[in-house]
Formats: C-alpha cells, sequence, structure tokens
C-alpha cells in the first residue's frame, strides 16, 4: 500500500511522520527547504506536559538537554506581586498547592530550531519515513483509491500516498490548491521578543507583569527561562504599529532588567532578536476526501497564552491514530476519518472564540465584564490560566459529543474525568509486569482498558492476573474489534473498585462502566473505531506496513469533485 504523503517538515509534519512509523505505517515528508535548521533562539515554543510527553514518545531527545520546565508562575500588577503558583515537574499535575488545590504541570519551554533538530534525528533513526529535501508541492490530485503530488525542484516528480496531511503552514500550498478558505483576523497582537542570558530574581520561574510601571514598560511584559541562563523576552506592543528598532529594544531590555533587579540593570548577552506577529485564523474545512490539513495550515493562534505549536501537535494526536486505522483496515468508515475535524476544528475553535471574547476586556476595551469577575485580579487569573493550560483559554480539549462516542449503556458510570476529556495520567501495571505512568502507554494506535484493582499493588502479578474479574475481563478485551491493552491500576480519580475504563488511543476517555461488562465493552470499542464491523483477515493491522515509504512516480489521475463544505464558522 502507498505511503501517506505529509507536506511540510516543521515540527507538525516531522512529529505525524514520526507518530505514523510508530503504527506501522510509512511517510514520505515532502520538504521545501534545504533541510537545515536556522537557530533562532528567541523563537521558542512552549508544550503542555501531555504534549511534551507526546514528542518524547516519539524520540526527540533534545527536549531534556535544551528545553527546560518552569518550576514555577509568577505575575505581577504595577509593582505588586499578583500570584505565585508552583509547578509540578513530575507531570502528573496532581500534587498539592495552595489552599489544596492541584498543582499545574510544568510546561516546557524549548527553542523551535532544537524542537525540529530532535524530530529530524528521530526521523534518521526509522525505516519507515523518508525525507525528502528541495522538494516543493505544486499540485495534488486525487482519486478514489489515493493522492498524487507532484513537487517541483532539482528531482521534480510525481510522488503517489494513500492519503496526504498539508502540515505546511500559515501559507499552506495545500490549503491553497485545495480552495480551502482561511478567514480571520491580523495582528491581533504583536510582540517585541529578546533572547539574553543574564541573571533574574526568579530562577527557573515563568513571569507576566501588566502594567510595570517603568516608562517603555507597556502594557506586558513576559520573561520565560531556557537552559543555561537564557531568557526570552516578549514586549506586547501598542495595536497601531509601534516601529521597533535596535535602539529602542535595547531601552526596552535595560529598563526591564532594571525594573526587575532594584533599579540597576545587570550584565546581559544578547543572543536574538525579533518581533512576534500574532494572527487569528481558522480553515474552513481540515478534510477534502483523502487530503488533510494540521498546524498551521488549519488554524492560527496565540494570543493571551495560548500556543499554536502545541495545538498543531493536538492535531497530530488525534489524526495518526485514525490515518493509521484508515491505512491498515480498508473498510474504514470515513465517521473515522471526519471525527478529526469535527474533534479538533471545534475545540481550536473555542479557544479563538474565549480568546476573541476577553481581548477587549484584558486590553482596556469594552466587552464581556461580567466573564472576568474581581477586576485587575479576575483578569489576571484568567492570563494565568491561559498560559498554564486552563480555563477558558487553556484548557485541555474535550470531546463530548464526538461522532465516535459511544452510545449510552446501564453500565456506564461516571468517573472524574468527563466523557471525551483526557485521562489522568494514574500509575498502571502493564501486561509485563512493569509499573509506568498511563501516558507512556499512548502512541501504538491501540485502545487502552483501564482495571481499577485497588490492592494489587501490593501482591505479585502472577497472583492476582488469573484471579477475580481478570480472566473475564482479558478474554473481552482479545475479542475487541480492535487491538486493546489490558492495564491495571490501584486507583484512578472518582472510579469504585472494579471499574473498567476504555481509553482512545490519543488518551481520551470513551466510557467508563461499573463491572466487566464484555457486551457493553464490545459496543464502545466499536464506535470508537467509527461504528463499523471488525474487519476480515485481508484488513489485518500490519498487513502491508513495510510498503515502499519512497513513493511512486505516477502519471496523475484527475481530481475527484469537492464535496459540499459543512463545516461551522466561527463567530
Amino acid at each position: 500500500m502507498d505511503p501517506v504523503i505529509i507536506v511540510g517538515a516543521g515540527p507538525v509534519g516531522l512529529a505525524l511522520s514520526l507518530a505514523l512509523a510508530a503504527q506501522d505505517v510509512p511517510s514520505v515528508v515532502l520538504d521545501e527547504s534545504a533541510g537545515k535548521e536556522e537557530p533562532r533562539p528567541a523563537r521558542t515554543v512552549v508544550l503542555r506536559a501531555d504534549m511534551a510527553a507526546l514528542v518524547e514518545r516519539l524520540g526527540c531527545a533534545t527536549l531534556r538537554d535544551e528545553g527546560v520546565r518552569w518550576v514555577g508562575w509568577r505575575s505581577m500588577r504595577r509593582r505588586q506581586q499578583m500570584r505565585h503558583i508552583p509547578l509540578d515537574l513530575g507531570l502528573s499535575g496532581d500534587a498539592g498547592a495552595e489552599g489544596g488545590a492541584a498543582v499545574p504541570a510544568a510546561p516546557l519551554h524549548i527553542p523551535q530550531h532544537a524542537l525540529a533538530r530532535g524530530l529530524r534525528d528521530a526521523i534518521a533513526r526509522q525505516d519507515l519515513v523518508t525525507l525528502v529535501t528541495d522538494s516543493r508541492v505544486d499540485t495534488v490530485e486525487q482519486d478514489a483509491r489515493g493522492v498524487s503530488a507532484h513537487t517541483r525542484g532539482p528531482d521534480g516528480t510525481w510522488w503517489r500516498g494513500s492519503h496526504l496531511v498539508g502540515c505546511d503552514g500559515a501559507r499552506s500550498t495545500v490549503r491553497k490548491l485545495l480552495g480551502v478558505r482561511f478567514p480571520g483576523r491580523t495582528a491581533v497582537e504583536r510582540h517585541a521578543v529578546a533572547a539574553l542570558r543574564t541573571e533574574l530574581p526568579w530562577a527557573g520561574e515563568a513571569l507576566l507583569h501588566r502594567q510595570p510601571p517603568w516608562r517603555t514598560g507597556g502594557e506586558e511584559v513576559a520573561a520565560r527561562p531556557l537552559p543555561d541562563g537564557v531568557w526570552r523576552i516578549d514586549w506586547l506592543l501598542p495595536p497601531r504599529g509601534e516601529l521597533v528598532t535596535p535602539d529602542a529594544l535595547v531601552t526596552r531590555i535595560r529598563e526591564t532588567l532594571a525594573g526587575w533587579c532594584e533599579g540597576v540593570t545587570p550584565p546581559y548577552d544578547l543572543i536574538d532578536t525579533g518581533v512576534h506577529t500574532v494572527h487569528h485564523r481558522l480553515a474552513r474545512r481540515w478534510r477534502v476526501d483523502r487530503v488533510f490539513l494540521a498546524g498551521d495550515a488549519a488554524h492560527l493562534l496565540g494570543a493571551v497564552g495560548t500556543q499554536g505549536l502545541d495545538e498543531g501537535l493536538r492535531d497530530i494526536d488525534n489524526l495518526a491514530w485514525k490515518l493509521a486505522f484508515a491505512w491498515h483496515h480498508r473498510d474504514a468508515p470515513d465517521t473515522l476519518l471526519d471525527s478529526y475535524q469535527s474533534e479538533r476544528r471545534a475545540a481550536v475553535a473555542g479557544l479563538l472564540r474565549a480568546a476573541d471574547q476577553v481581548l477587549p476586556v484584558l486590553r482596556g476595551g469594552r466587552g464581556l465584564r461580567t466573564y472576568l469577575p474581581g477586576g485587575g485580579r479576575g483578569h489576571d487569573a484568567l492570563l494565568t490560566d491561559g498560559h498554564l493550560g486552563r480555563g477558558p483559554l487553556g484548557a485541555l480539549p474535550a470531546f463530548p459529543h464526538s461522532p465516535l462516542a459511544p452510545e449510552p449503556s446501564e453500565g456506564r458510570i461516571p468517573v472524574a474525568t468527563p466523557d471525551g476529556a483526557p485521562v489522568d495520567d494514574v500509575r498502571v501495571t502493564a501486561p509485563d509486569g512493569t509499573t509506568v505512568r498511563l501516558r507512556d502507554r499512548l502512541g501504538w494506535g491501540r485502545l487502552l482498558v483501564l482495571l481499577v484493582a485497588p490492592g494489587t499493588g501490593v501482591w505479585d502479578r502472577r497472583h492476582w492476573v488469573s484471579a477475580g474479574v481478570m480472566p473475564r475481563l482479558a478474554e473481552a478485551v482479545d475479542g475487541l474489534p480492535a487491538p486493546a491493552e489490558l492495564l491495571v491500576t490501584e486507583a484512578y480519580p472518582g472510579a469504585p473498585a472494579h471499574a473498567v475504563l476504555l481509553v482512545r488511543p490519543d488518551g481520551h476517555l470513551a466510557a467508563a462502566f461499573a463491572g466487566v461488562r464484555p457486551e457493553e465493552l464490545h459496543a464502545a470499542a466499536e464506535a470508537v473505531r467509527g461504528g463499523v464491523p471488525a474487519p476480515d483477515a485481508e484488513g489485518d493491522p500490519g498487513a502491508g506496513a513495510k510498503a515502499d515509504a519512497k513513493g511512486k512516480q505516477a502519471t496523475a489521475p484527475g481530481a475527484e469533485p469537492v464535496p459540499k463544505d459543512v463545516a461551522a464558522e466561527v463567530n
């Protein structure tokens, strides 16, 4: 079978190729560049804990060496500290905190070029990914059996694939070739950015300072640590397009550092500078037959704490297991692949709506005052939540109304995780008897079935694996219509003993049951894979997985008609 064609070799495209390879799906990555990452220390990305874990599972080794997890979050307004929040470096987000609240998991901050280089290094060790440089796509055509893409360049040719994913950025050629509109707002925010090496009073902590008292502070300035004493500092610029000259930027740097260091500018080494402009746009469609959009090709966001690349990685986490299932199973239903657009587009649209609603209030204009109680403190809390992945600006996506959601049944029970939301990263016992985090078992395209069995931690696995409900549950898991792994945990928030949780391959809760209910579990698993009967032997996973990842030269067939756009608009 033909490989999946991925257009674009930024972090999203590279990560998608590795996620597919982990599920035995070959891919060809068409990179219009020469394949070298230009070091830009001022261009960094913030990944929330679950997406940092995803990148680590894909084999990216640079996170530990060139990224840093913040130990705390600090916010100030004028001269007053508004909030100080310790962050959980264990990534679980379940430790104690101020007033007994949960401690947020620490985000990971890394230069984008280091992240991309780490992903390229992982691809170099992967046989199922072919990375082709100097290959700019200029034609995409589809038929009932696959996709053909033509590249121009030194070795311009036709590439044949089962599906194609456009991960080629904000100016996406794939999106333009599909004729998909990309409405939204231009220059929602602008920031002057500097990466510099210095010593600040909050080692390892990120800072958001609103209305700083010095002359060049502006409305807002943020400082986020990187390894080796480097900081990225962002100054929110006025909306009318102020020019950022080198002299003006140096003045900002000196006054900002002095404002944070008792009036004295500490020694600093300026490494890199830039201007970051935030746009808000959302593609009308994310799927056209066998072609998909992901990352900046599908959406642009980034104001008031939202993170564009983090959301791009969520796109591929959602899409990879669905594409892999469709690649291995020829009868995979359209419902499965359609759910990528319905789930992810709705999630990003919600973030864009929230940002557009609160921006007039946060930036001093009129808006929904009742949305932000408490004046400045309410504004600060909302911004903090956005930067830390909580609240309306940053909450993890949930898909309660997904087309893949199982129907209600008699044995369903509520747990602390709502249906369709990401599961808690609890400790589990794997089939080989090892104890790992639940998140470590994601990424191979299989369902996870989690049994809550208090007390198993004190017994050797060989004593309980054949006792109680385990044999019946193991038999039910073996009979599911998709590959699944049975895991055991001592406890799960809100779940009673002997509860059984069905978890999607991307870590979202599909359903929770009171005890072992084979028929209901089977029906829920069928819903997760699109609601069709299990495939016959011809569609067995792994068949043809080692297909030639270099693609084929072919005469491009005529394109299929584009279906009517039924995607919802963003209000």
